[in-house]
């Protein structure tokens, strides 16, 4: 089952004092399960000196998370300015942050420019002529077009919006050489949710051969190569779960190779986020209507607004019934939200327990792209977010949105442009 037995136990354990001191819905994350996964991905690449994880926000950017995550050696990979100000909001450094925008504004770079800085992972060429100042280091995110395969939520890399051609990078870093940049690094991401190790050794492989083709063509060196994320986890009960340590053997064989090959040899950085979070998160919803019609129905207190990911990707997010874990009746139905959408589904003709009014439904792997991925749509708020701690008390780490949350960006000061 993807959500951890041990996950799970100490769940039940506080559920009914849980929903009775902040309601439904939640989505709830478990602290040990994150740490626990956490220390598997460091200890994976240990040998690697300068190994490092930037954890990709954008799956959960609550600043309790991210401490956790901190604690643990962790850096952060980010997209946009308010991505930037949390992870400096949690004492941040420069090295801690890797900024990989695409479409940049400059207003994204001098956020990202000033104070503290940042990592720089620039997703194209044109982009160097719009910095605001020169950066000592500069990345370069890679998109090598038909030369690899991408998988279905990345697509194409042919098609994809990211990166610099393969025919564009070596021209990057010799305008980067003009402008006085001294230290470099590399970048791809090609693949989501990808539960083959392979790929991700593929990957590790590409990217140190471009390095060294683009070293021994401009005399540098780089500082590292970043795989990206990508690395997947079971959503479903049969689906083999990521073999980690067999990747990082591959990928700390390819290092040693390298170095034996070259005299010197980068860092390895990654920005995995779904694979950090995702198992350790569930939304928790109540039980709130029974529907009879062509099909049967199981409403809840809990929209897609709070998980788009099986509207937008018809993805399977798994569900058990609290208290009825071993149940022996079980019937066909769509477990549906109240929003104006026929795709407001969190499971379509799934076999379950029989529910009541009341009855607490558990929607798993929500710990990445579930809340970040909410929306307003209709009217509908997002639900509040708990941390289930180590010495298992449950702490309000989001509040639930608001009317007034709602209707905020309506109140402010009237400004007309009129004709002459």
């Amino acid at each position: 089952m993807p959500m951890s037995n041990q996950f799970m136990q100490r769940l039940t354990k506080v559920m009914e004092k849980t929903v009775d001191t902040f309601g439904t819905p939640f989505h709830i994350y478990d602290e040990l399960g994150i740490i626990e996964t956490g220390n598997q991905l460091n200890n994976a690449f240990s040998t690697l000196d300068g190994f490092k994880e930037y954890f990709a926000v954008k799956a959960l950017p609550n600043p309790s998370i991210m401490k956790i995550l901190k604690k643990i050696g962790f850096g952060f990979d980010c997209s946009s300015i308010p991505e930037i100000l949390l992870s400096r909001q949690i004492g941040c450094k420069k090295e801690d942050v890797m900024f990989t925008s695409n479409n940049t504004s400059s207003i994204q770079f001098e956020t990202a420019l000033k104070n503290e800085g940042c990592i720089l992972n620039l997703d194209d060429i044109s982009l160097i002529s719009k910095l605001t100042e020169t950066p000592d280091l500069i990345c370069f995110r890679y998109n090598p077009g038909p030369r690899r395969k991408g998988n279905k939520i990345i697509g194409n890399p042919v098609e994809s919006k990211y990166g610099i051609s393969h025919d564009q990078i070596i021209h990057a870093y010799e305008q980067s050489l003009k402008l006085g940049v001294q230290k470099f690094g590399i970048h791809t991401m090609l693949a989501s949710n990808e539960l083959n190790y392979e790929y991700m050794v593929e990957t590790a492989r590409m990217l140190l051969d471009i390095a060294e083709q683009i070293s021994n063509k401009l005399s540098i060196t780089f500082e590292f190569i970043n795989i990206g994320g990508g690395l997947g986890i079971p959503y479903t009960p049969d689906a083999k779960p990521f073999d980690l340590n067999a990747m990082a053997q591959e990928i700390i064989a390819l290092f040693s190779q390298f170095k034996d090959r070259t005299g010197w040899v980068p860092r390895l950085y990654m920005e995995s986020g779904r694979y950090i979070t995702g198992p350790h998160g569930c939304l928790v919803t109540s039980v709130i209507n029974h529907k009879n019609i062509y099909r049967k129905y199981v409403g809840v207190n809990a929209s897609m607004s709070a998980l788009m990911r099986p509207g937008m990707y018809e993805a399977y997010h798994h569900i058990h019934i609290h208290k009825k874990e071993k149940a022996n009746h079980f019937e066909r139905v769509d477990v549906v939200g109240a929003l104006c959408e026929n795709i407001d589904k969190f499971a379509i003709q799934r076999e379950l327990p029989d529910t009541n009014v009341g009855d607490l439904l558990v929607i798993h792997d929500t710990g990445a792209h579930g809340h970040s991925m909410g929306f307003n749509y209709n009217g509908h708020l997002r639900p509040k977010e708990l941390l289930l701690k180590a010495d298992s008390s449950v702490e309000l780490i989001r509040r639930a949105e608001n009317t007034d949350d709602y209707f905020a960006t309506l109140a402010f000061e009237p400004k007309i442009l009129r004709p002459d």
